[in-house]
């Protein structure tokens, strides 16, 4: 949309190979030279967008003299050039934006009103579940199954395909939404038509998925957004932000041979989230930028969510010009991208530094193979320390008569008291699996069991062991033990497309099958490229045969694992896992490893490079020492290490150089909207409004707009709030609305068994967003969910203070909600980290929660709460619920909140909690965030904008 005003007579017109461009000229503001390189593509996004009312010569003046100590406090309007979503985060979407044309029609407005304004492109990639692994079969079972259980959705989005201009669908099958992004999707410099001209813009965009930052690494500006923001986005509606201060992160040197883009990342994950960087842009710049392949900058921007950042940008340089043409890129757009970011001042320039907010510089010779575990993706860990670390952490998963009590902790400095083979039944165990069995924990590699050992100078004790006897299905005798890998997936869209990392783990899956080795049995084993590429690449460069030789068959393309969509274990495994409470580990090449995320029978779960995946499924458990410990043994009977199979950086090159080439993405690309037969055979529903089907259980029409005022009522003051749960630190949206395995015992299992869906078709939340019912009732279902209410337990269980019974959350919220109390939720730092869940605020606002009081929350989380109407408090500065002395049993009252009817941001709220009182800081932090409160969410709010009546 072209801008009604150009105060600083920046329009200009920019010729491309006898192609004229109308650009924004950024010189044509005084200070523009001086921003770091994320903040010049939102000053250009002001200036073409300019119009005198939301965006003002005042506000493109406050970025050009942007002062880089400054806290943040001038509130902008940044308008994405697109939307970007995933199915998971898609579907309800559309869903949204369909209830939004019926209620639209309700309100006496024109329900065509609602109709996306800016390109938006949903990528199915979150569906697919590795129910199959392990055979030539499992792709096209899972791609099956994947059908049957998702036809309802599929054909909404193709309902909705046609009924909303400017939406396209990539199907399933295709790749990782952020892989299909930078590959195809991204164009770094917008090409848009205007009338007779033609304008060029960087490209920018929001997305569905937390790691839509991923695109960084294409110099391509955007983050994740909650489903909510995205439907805002979609209908015209700028993003309301504060101009951030941005984190110059210095990069050096060259990677050492051994070490990969997820040690790299893993380092920079731990470096920023001990430096601080919510909220914050991070850029990187130096010399050391230039030695970063594109593949490497893409890994590293799709953790910017596990950094914390909201954007992790690299600038355009020679080696973004690369990837575009390597990708297959029009020519014309490559040049276009070129010259347009030499013009503009976005080109890399190593020798400058531009000014930044804080700074931090990382040597890339120093980082070393690394992985991140048990629980979360910021906990790097060398490989040299993965076995002690390993054992420490195990006593938080295991029961204390296997440690010993509470004072006999593996892993402890000075805790002199050995685990392991302590009792006569263990001695037995260890009878029955002698130390000649290479698969035994008391053979080679795994210690004496029983015996201390020392770490830097510490006697710390070996760590407890439960062997437990297994049949495997094939009829293959073995057992499993705590510590043992039950999943090794090569996963996600962080890396799996990745040449040098996927080549690497090929390559080492060739030595191995080439020594004699093989995966232990009681690993699951799974492939999910990023992209099909990949799969070409292989075929080219003949390396299949190898990985499936280890059990590694491509079982989709598709977030598998890192979702939560492993698939279960093999029944036998999973039978002893859970007879004997097993304490068993996934190692994954994903991006997240919250608990209770990936399997609902894996406890630990630690992230790491595909060659490392491989490693530890030849070595079948976390308690190794990959340095020294031989993953197993050839035909002979000799040892074999790690360093013996680990491919070369000059080995991978070559390989690369001769299997990967440009045409493989051309062709790949060449008709990405269209499908499979399957796609296209799916009956498609017509007309501009969805019939929604009243026996659905996939996509319903939920109940935000019902009974909606056309003007909305004023803000009131929460009164006699009971506690629906006090939570911890690091509370991720994954325990708030996990997107896994529905349990056969829980609300929304029973719901399904009740509409008559069998247990073997509940498939999984994320897939059943569409259905409001579902997810209420999943809302702090997580299993590994730790409610502070009811001490001990795990799961979504609380006190219901109407009776002073233990019940599930939903029933405690059903009984709240009849009898009109509204809730509050209670919680420590970091509050809503993780994925950019709009159904952990969606079923928060839905359960009758009314507020949520924290220590500190994750961004997107934060924005969402508003977003649906729940108000984020923070606790005083230094204090929290503990210090207060807050047990969850009171009764509270909020007031002061009524200011924001006289167009206030209230700075803090009074609470009163019992005997407590304290001033809460009110986290609504921009005006526009205070217009989406006072509407009662942003969907009313947009809504009735459209309309002409919002507040």
């Amino acid at each position: 949309m072209a801008a009604s005003k150009d105060t600083f007579g920046a329009r200009s017109t920019l010729s491309v190979d006898g192609t004229d461009y109308d650009i924004y000229r950024l010189d044509a503001v005084e200070g523009s030279e001086k921003l770091p390189f994320s903040l010049k593509v939102l000053l250009e996004n002001l200036l073409r967008t300019e119009d005198g009312a939301d965006i003002t010569a005042d506000h493109i003046r406050a970025i050009a003299n942007w002062d880089p100590s400054a806290e943040p406090d001038q509130e902008i309007q940044f308008t994405p050039a697109r939307v970007v979503m995933q199915d998971f985060t898609g579907v309800p979407c559309i869903v949204d934006l369909a209830t939004m044309r019926e209620a639209m029609a309700e309100l006496g407005g024109d329900p065509q009103k609602i109709n996306p304004l800016a390109p938006a492109e949903l990528v199915i990639d979150h569906s697919v579940i590795a129910d199959v692994f392990g055979t030539p079969e499992s792709f096209e079972r899972n791609v099956e199954i994947e059908y049957e259980r998702n036809g309802e959705r599929y054909q909404f989005l193709r309902w909705g395909q046609g009924a909303f201009s400017d939406f396209k669908v990539v199907p399933p099958g295709t790749g990782i939404v952020h892989q299909v992004n930078i590959e195809h999707l991204a164009r770094v410099v917008f090409p848009r038509q205007e009338g007779d001209r033609t304008l060029a813009y960087p490209d920018t965009l929001v997305g569905t998925d937390s790691h839509t930052t991923m695109v960084n690494g294409l110099g391509v500006l955007g983050w994740g957004v909650g489903g909510i923001e995205a439907e805002a986005a979609m209908l015209g509606q700028p993003v309301s932000m504060l101009i951030p201060r941005v984190v110059g992160f210095k990069l050096t040197g060259e990677l050492p041979d051994g070490a990969t883009a997820t040690d790299l990342v893993l380092t920079i994950t731990e470096m920023l989230r001990e430096h601080g960087v919510v909220g914050k842009f991070v850029e990187f710049y130096g010399d050391g930028v230039s030695a970063v392949p594109l593949a490497n900058r893409a890994t590293i921007g799709n953790m910017s969510p596990e950094f914390g950042s909201t954007a992790a940008m690299f600038p355009i340089d020679e080696e973004t010009v690369r990837y575009l043409e390597f990708t297959g890129r029009d020519e014309a757009q490559v040049k276009l991208v070129e010259t347009y970011a030499k013009e503009q001042g976005l080109w890399h320039d190593p020798s400058r530094e531009p000014n930044f907010s804080e700074y931090l510089e990382l040597d890339l010779a120093t980082v070393v193979p690394s992985i991140a575990g048990p629980k979360r993706p910021q906990d790097r860990i060398s490989i040299t320390d993965a076995k002690p670390a390993f054992r420490a952490a195990l006593a938080d998963y295991v029961s204390a008569d296997e440690t010993g009590g509470e004072d006999r902790k593996p892993g402890v400095p000075g805790n002199e008291q050995p685990y392991g083979v302590d009792s006569a039944a263990d001695e037995a165990s260890a009878e029955s699996f002698p130390a000649s069995d290479p698969v035994s924990p008391f053979a080679h590699g795994n210690g004496a069991a029983g015996r201390p050992h020392h770490v830097d100078g510490h006697l710390v004790p070996d760590r407890p062991s439960k062997p437990t006897r297994v049949v495997m299905e094939d009829g293959t005798e073995t057992f499993v033990d705590h510590g043992h890998v039950g999943i090794a997936a090569i996963t996600s869209c962080t890396n799996t497309s990745n040449p040098q990392v996927m080549i690497g783990a090929a390559l080492l899956a060739k030595k191995a099958v080439e020594r004699g080795l093989t995966s232990k049995p009681w690993v699951k084993t799974t492939l999910a490229p990023g992209s099909k590429v990949v799969m070409d690449y292989y075929e080219k460069a003949e390396l299949i045969p190898y990985l499936e030789k280890l059990g590694f068959f491509l079982v989709g393309y598709g977030c598998t694992t890192c979702i939560g969509n492993s698939g279960p274990l093999p029944e036998p495994v999973s039978q002893a896992v859970n007879e004997a409470d097993l304490a068993i580990v996934s190692v994954l090449s994903g991006n997240r490893n919250f608990e209770g995320r990936i399997n609902p029978d894996v406890k630990m779960n630690y992230l790491a490079s595909p060659p490392l995946v491989i490693a530890y499924a030849l070595a079948g458990s976390m308690d190794v020492d990959l340095n020294n410990d031989p993953l197993g043994q050839d035909p002979d009977g000799n040892d074999v290490f790690l360093h013996d199979i680990w491919p070369s950086p000059q080995e991978v090159q070559r390989v690369i150089d001769q299997a990967v080439s440009a045409e493989m993405f051309t062709k790949g690309y060449a008709d990405v909207f269209a499908g499979t037969e399957q796609w296209k055979a799916l009956p498609t529903p017509e007309g501009d409004t969805f019939q929604w089907d009243s026996e659905s259980t996939y996509v319903r029409r939920p109940p935000y707009f019902d009974g909606m005022p056309a003007e909305p009522a004023p803000v009131e003051d929460i009164t006699g709030a009971r506690t629906l749960a006090v939570l911890g630190d690091s509370v991720t949206t994954d325990h708030i609305s996990p997107a896994g395995s529905i349990k056969a015992d829980s609300p929304a299992g029973q719901y399904l068994r009740e509409h008559g869906v069998d247990r073997r078709d509940f498939n999984s939340y994320g897939s059943r967003r569409g259905n409001h019912e579902v997810m209420i009732r999943g809302t702090f279902a997580n299993i590994r969910l730790r409610n502070q209410l009811v001490p001990g337990t795990e799961g979504g269980v609380t006190k219901n203070h109407l009776t002073g019974e233990t019940t599930t959350i939903y029933d405690a919220s059903r009984a709240y909600i009849d009898a009109g109390i509204p809730l509050v939720v209670l919680a420590g730092k970091e509050y809503g980290s993780g994925s950019s869940r709009d159904w952990a605020a969606k079923g928060t606002a839905l359960l009758g929660v009314k507020a949520v009081i924290a220590e500190s929350y994750e961004r997107i989380h934060r924005s969402n709460l508003i977003g649906m109407g729940v108000l984020p408090l923070q606790f005083p500065e230094g204090q929290s619920r503990d210090s207060l002395g807050l047990t969850g049993d009171e009764e509270f009252t909020i007031t002061g909140i009524t200011a924001l009817n006289d167009g206030e941001v209230p700075r803090t709220v009074k609470v009163q909690a019992g005997e407590v009182e304290f001033d809460a800081r009110v986290r609504i932090d921009t005006p526009g965030e205070a217009n989406y409160y006072r509407n009662g969410g942003i969907m009313q709010y947009v809504l009735r904008s459209l309309r002409g009546s919002a507040a």
